[in-house]
């Protein structure tokens, strides 16, 4: 059966480049939503308290409860239902969803500073205060989301700027709100290598943590590896003579006599059909007709093949991002750490 491998030696090698970068590896949170990145929400749980991760990042309750017991505090992103336990931070992402909040959850509460997707306006940061003193949440932390970390712009400086507005805001209600100081937090992956030197509580990285980051030519390219290579078991091989054609609406004819074979993945596992004639494995082997539901077929006849060892190299042949072929991977394909 396919499976997906996944390297503990990569992993740990991509953590502690992220740890020299941010000084401490407290202040590391690993984003583990949507089954880790397509890796594997357990497993990765499980390695990253091995190296001695305490925080985590997921998009909702049901993930948190899957890892709560490898991790000191976990930040839910997306507040739907709202179970109490002291390791749970809730994030706001509106001001209306501060009075469906229970009374003593911990919460931390998101400014949009540019990006334009979740949280509050930066105007609106003295109302969202108030509110949550009202509503008698207790406030943890104060977050926003780059949206061109990855790009070779100002825009990263710019919203760096913006969130350094709202920190100093957020300071200066501090006194007559009499809250704790929050922790302060903006950087994703690829954020956490645009400083120069990091000076904030946390950083969230995900992709980075995975192997499979991409910056911009001009940015700084930290040496990850991935972690993650997709291994398929052949079905059954048959040679095919010249002119004959392969799967589905004949997109693929053979040019001369040759060996092909059928492999037990397909649009169902994950693989996207963009990218049917127009793939190569990194053994060399190409990827021939079109992607079927359970099923693909490649030249050759090896009785295991890797798919990738690489995801955004399958991903750019399929005009994607290695995100959408990661997290598109069937949970049910095995995972397995080596």
């Amino acid at each position: 059966m396919a499976k997906i491998i996944l390297s503990r030696e990569a992993y740990f090698h991509n953590l502690d480049i992220i740890a020299q970068k941010v000084g401490e590896v407290s202040k590391i949170a690993l984003v583990l939503k949507d089954n880790a990145y397509g890796h594997g929400l357990l497993e990765m749980a499980k390695l990253s308290h091995e190296y001695g991760l305490t925080q985590a990042v997921v998009h909702n309750v049901k993930e948190a409860e899957v890892i709560k017991a490898y991790f000191e505090k976990i930040l839910i992103l997306a507040g739907y239902e709202y179970v109490s336990d002291t390791k749970y931070n809730y994030v706001i992402n509106t001001l209306e969803q501060i009075e469906k909040i229970p009374e003593g959850t911990q919460v931390e509460l998101k400014v949009d500073t540019g990006m334009h997707r979740n949280g509050v306006a930066m105007t609106e940061v003295e109302m969202a205060l108030v509110s949550i003193q009202k509503q008698g949440l207790l406030l943890q932390g104060v977050m926003t989301h780059q949206r061109s970390a990855d790009t070779l712009s100002s825009e990263w400086f710019w919203q760096r700027e913006n969130f350094k507005t709202v920190k100093a805001e957020v300071l200066r209600l501090q006194a007559s709100l009499d809250f704790q100081t929050p922790r302060f937090h903006s950087g994703n992956s690829a954020s956490t290598f645009r400083f120069q030197a990091f000076d904030e509580d946390l950083v969230r990285v995900g992709i980075a943590a995975y192997g499979c980051l991409q910056m911009d030519k001009g940015l700084e390219q930290p040496k990850m590896r991935p972690v993650m290579r997709l291994v398929a078991q052949k079905i059954a091989a048959r040679t095919l003579l010249k002119g004959e054609h392969v799967g589905y609406n004949a997109t693929y004819r053979s040019e001369k006599e040759m060996v092909v074979s059928t492999y037990d993945v397909g649009y169902a596992d994950g693989l996207l059909r963009a990218a049917s004639n127009r793939y190569t494995t990194p053994e060399g082997e190409q990827l021939l007709g079109r992607v079927s539901m359970d099923n693909s077929t490649f030249s050759g006849e090896r009785t295991s093949l890797v798919i990738f060892d690489d995801v955004n190299s399958y991903a750019q042949a399929a005009s994607s991002i290695g995100y959408e072929v990661l997290v598109g991977l069937h949970p049910e394909i095995a995972r397995v750490v080596v």
